[in-house]
């Protein structure tokens, strides 16, 4: 036994007045709270208690040593209580991690009513398209596509189905004209992701057998953001998640071009270094994810995708 579980079996036998009320109170044998008690006096070189038929006494050391005693068993208490209070109520800083795109459209909006039923949690939000070390930046959760997913170590939850369809503003159309077959979209200007090549390679399938088209154009960014905003200027054509621009599709500030293509092979999921004992502040953010979110999630049941 550890010194300090040794001081609190002191403290108990101290203030049971006994050796076998002390073993009752702890579920232990008298004999065993008895050796215990004199390995703590052996290691610490002092007698703490007389021995006498009517139970024990403590000793001048006695007394003093159990007051620090007393005040580390209170301290385990405090915090045993602490910590079980902790246990089943949501509360703290909860570190969430997001890419921008995904995190301005559908996380902010949401977390104002998400933080009406956790009133002492804080949510710390970053909002960047950086692969973020959730272990080592000690993050809570992040939300990253199945395409970002290169730790098989850590815990994913899928919150939604991640489709892409290929867009462009009305005022492009009326410039360039409109793609009708995948090939098209060699002679239009593209616009492409700077941080992960393989999605500027833009799959579809035609007449029955795959496809792929490498776009290329006079504009690429680190972020989908930028790419949606980029189309909704006009400046190009996309290939973009319909939690973007599903509805700017339903009010008409984008045209959903080449509608028989849509690419289904993607998810959004919730990433986080544990199974186990998670803290309440992250089960219950979790819970409210994939309550909202649903098999069919808002974005694609407003936009009727």
């Amino acid at each position: 036994m550890e010194l300090s579980s040794q001081m609190i079996l002191f403290a108990r036998v101290a203030e049971q007045g006994s050796f076998s009320a002390a073993a009752r109170d702890l579920s232990l044998t008298p004999s065993a709270v008895s050796k215990q008690i004199s390995a703590l006096e052996d290691s610490l070189g002092i007698r703490l208690l007389t021995r006498t038929q009517q139970g024990i006494c403590l000793t001048e050391e006695g007394r003093v040593f159990y007051d620090r005693c007393h005040s580390v068993a209170a301290m385990v208490a405090e915090t045993r209580d602490l910590f079980e209070s902790m246990s089943d109520h949501p509360r703290g800083v909860l570190r969430v991690h997001c890419t921008v795109a995904f995190g301005k459209a559908q996380i902010l909006p949401i977390l104002p009513a998400y933080l009406e039923t956790v009133p002492e949690v804080t949510v710390d939000l970053e909002l960047t398209d950086r692969q973020v070390d959730i272990v080592s930046e000690e993050v809570d959760v992040s939300i990253r596509f199945s395409e970002q997913i290169d730790n098989s170590t850590l815990i994913a939850r899928k919150l939604a189905p991640n489709r892409r369809v290929i867009c462009a503003a009305p005022s492009y159309i009326e410039r360039r004209g409109l793609p009708e077959r995948p090939s098209d979209l060699a002679g239009h200007n593209c616009l492409r992701l700077s941080t992960v090549e393989k999605w500027n390679d833009w799959r579809f399938v035609e007449g029955g057998d795959p496809i792929s088209v490498q776009v290329t154009g006079n504009f690429e960014a680190n972020s989908a953001d930028a790419v949606y905003h980029a189309a909704l200027a006009g400046m190009g054509i996309a290939r973009l998640s319909t939690y973007l621009v599903g509805d700017d599709i339903a009010e008409g500030r984008l045209l959903r071009l080449l509608p028989d293509y849509v690419q289904t092979g993607s998810s959004i999921y919730a990433i986080y270094p544990e199974r186990r004992n998670l803290a309440p502040k992250l089960r219950s953010f979790l819970d409210y994810l994939t309550g909202h979110f649903g098999k069919v999630p808002p974005w694609e049941r407003r936009a009727g995708l």
